[in-house]
């Protein structure tokens, strides 16, 4: 079983050699490494110019969607796996996550626990943000539970669901696993395989103003599903909390275009 494990990257150079030598430190060495670079404008080529079996693709800043699913495109492999370039794998990571589809093949995608750092310090988990598992579309209405770096999944199941919505700057993660967790059944690892770096001021969470609207985006997808009450309790909830901040802020430009949805 062959994988395409890709990261998309944007002026973090500072981090992509960590994460790449993660991936070339594993136990588990069928893969190849497909880096998109969206735009950088740091030393990013000249540290990917370290690793020549890396295949690089650079395209003008586009937002981390349109990286993603550009290596999704170019991928070889059956199962793609995502590392964003903050972002680390433990040694056995794919190891670990490959045996567990053997096991499972009708599971399409999986997805594993992970370490939080801030500032060199571990972060506690609370138990809301326990990872959700099976057919766990409901668990994912509230905020995004699965780490996008932890995830495998057969590249199939995004030509059939589709890819990364590129019309979302931040949320994307959230919209495709709400999209593929709707009808596919999740795997989920029970052991903190990846080391996420959170909180640094690189994230695009942390540079945007009410961010529920790229969920609010989202959930209206599903408006018409199975779970279409449950989504608009969510909805209303989430529209509630961003028209109130965006009152408070004088944020005309989403007052005007989230004010007047019909739920």
């Amino acid at each position: 079983m062959f994988i395409s494990i890709i990261i998309p990257t944007f002026n973090r150079a500072s981090f992509l050699r960590s994460s790449i030598n993660s991936i070339l430190n594993q136990t588990y060495q069928k893969f190849e490494i497909i880096v998109v670079d969206d735009g950088s404008t740091d030393n990013t080529k000249e540290v990917i110019k370290e690793f020549p079996q890396i295949r690089y693709f650079y395209q003008k800043n586009a937002g981390v969607s349109q990286a993603r699913n550009l290596g999704i495109k170019k991928a070889k492999y059956e199962y793609i796996a995502f590392l964003d370039s903050d972002d680390e794998w433990k040694k056995d990571k794919l190891e670990i996550q490959i045996a567990f589809h053997k096991q499972n093949p009708n599971i399409l995608i999986s997805h594993t626990d992970e370490t939080w750092i801030r500032n060199g310090k571990e972060i506690k988990k609370k138990n809301y943000q326990s990872k959700p598992q099976g057919f766990c579309f409901l668990e994912n209405l509230n905020f995004c539970k699965i780490g996008t770096s932890t995830v495998l999944l057969k590249k199939s199941l995004l030509e059939n669901i589709g890819y990364f919505d590129e019309d979302l700057k931040i949320c994307e993660d959230y919209d495709l696993w709400l999209r593929i967790s709707l009808e596919n059944e999740i795997g989920y690892i029970n052991q903190e395989l990846v080391i996420k770096n959170a909180g640094h001021n690189g994230q695009l969470s942390f540079s945007e103003f009410g961010i529920d609207r790229y969920k609010i985006d989202s959930l209206q997808k599903h408006l018409d599903s199975k779970f279409k009450i449950e989504v608009k309790k969510e909805l209303l909830k989430k529209l509630n909390i961003l028209l109130k901040g965006a009152r408070k802020h004088q944020n005309f430009k989403i007052l005007k275009k989230y004010e007047n949805i019909k739920i």
